[in-house]
């Protein structure tokens, strides 16, 4: 009887632990279900991937993937909303540890050349090619992405131009716009060459044109 009473109370115990362990277990799956989706995105875009080639690299059955994220595009939302925290804290980082505007524009796009060196593009800049395609959800946070980059990017270009750390023409939305485009787009012509430093390269030229001064208008005196 003793004996059947500790194999009992072990068993209570275990039972006692197993929501627990089962809660951790289901929060590995999903997050390792992301993160094998997030370099399909990255590497082939939305549409190029289905939830079997997930569920083959996770190692589970596509009825785990359904569990998880009952579509693939709740799997989409999932990604984005995690890509844009994961970056808006990285923009959050680089304020912390860079005092003036040319060294947080410098961060900034050694954000994206990260990215290139890995061979993929940004999950936000692959998923915007797609734009057409996409369900409307996830175009809505494609957007509100791009826009609080554009919005982070303004408010540097405005401290920087106040603090005559930097000097460009037009407005700072204006020039945010500029550099978001560029960087985006420095990715996508990067990317077949296989060539980080293509990348770097039109990052540097970007962030000259607003780090110098704008070539002073001569007056016609005739």
């Amino acid at each position: 009887m003793p004996a059947q009473k500790s194999l009992r109370s072990g068993g209570e115990r275990k039972a006692a632990l197993a929501p627990e362990t089962q809660d951790r277990r289901r929060r590995d799956t999903r997050a390792q279900i992301l993160d094998v989706a997030e370099n399909l995105v990255q590497t082939r875009g939305f549409n190029g991937f289905s939830y079997a080639d997930v569920a083959a690299q996770v190692g589970v059955t596509t009825a785990s993937l359904h569990y998880h994220f009952p579509g693939k595009n709740r799997l989409g939302e999932a990604l984005i909303e995690r890509w844009t925290s994961r970056h808006m804290s990285a923009l959050a980082a680089i304020e912390t540890k860079h005092a003036t505007a040319p060294a947080r524009l410098a961060a900034y796009a050694d954000l994206y050349s990260g990215v290139s060196r890995g061979k993929r593009l940004g999950l936000c800049g692959m998923l915007a090619a797609e734009h057409q395609t996409l369900p409307p959800r996830m175009r809505e946070l494609v957007a509100a992405f791009l826009t609080a980059n554009q919005d982070w990017l303004e408010r540097v270009l405005d401290a920087g131009r106040d603090d005559s750390g930097l000097a460009f023409e037009g407005s700072a939305r204006e020039a945010a716009l500029v550099i978001l485009a560029g960087i985006q787009g420095a990715s996508l012509v990067a990317r077949p060459h296989r060539d980080a430093d293509c990348f770097r390269t039109v990052a540097r030229s970007l962030l000259a044109a607003v780090a110098r001064e704008p070539q002073r208008r001569v007056k016609n005196r005739s």
